[in-house]
């Protein structure tokens, strides 16, 4: 007689939960990591673009006039900090989320975008 294979019903009731519990931590990650590759990509496009050689007011204008599409609730133009790298202008966006998980158990993501100068190499 041969031993039966496979996984019995406790091990798939666990494997289920833990499959879903690690779905659903992620699913409510996702935004944030979503706003932060949309951030990315605007300054990116800002740089290829050359809207980074302005003045300060129209560097956070011009990010103002991207994220209208984009809409991203985390990081306004107020909220980027220009400085200059020699003679380059060099764009910062640094922020933080905080996601609620389970309970009174929160996630705290930092995120650090920069754009311009050999800062951003």
């Amino acid at each position: 007689m041969r031993k039966q294979l496979g996984m019995s019903l406790w091990s798939l009731i666990f494997g289920l939960a833990l499959v879903g519990f690690v779905g659903i931590m992620g699913a409510k990650l996702l935004p944030a990591y979503l706003e932060y590759l949309a951030v990315k990509k605007i300054l990116a496009a800002m740089e290829a673009a050359g809207d980074l050689k302005g003045t300060v007011r129209d560097i956070r204008y011009n990010f103002e006039k991207r994220n209208a599409i984009e809409d991203i609730k985390s990081v306004r133009g107020d909220d980027l900090e220009v400085t200059k790298d020699g003679a380059e202008t060099v764009v910062t966006a640094n922020w933080s989320v905080r996601v609620p998980m389970v309970a009174n158990a929160n996630a705290c993501l930092d995120f650090l975008v920069v754009a311009g100068g050999s800062a951003a190499k």
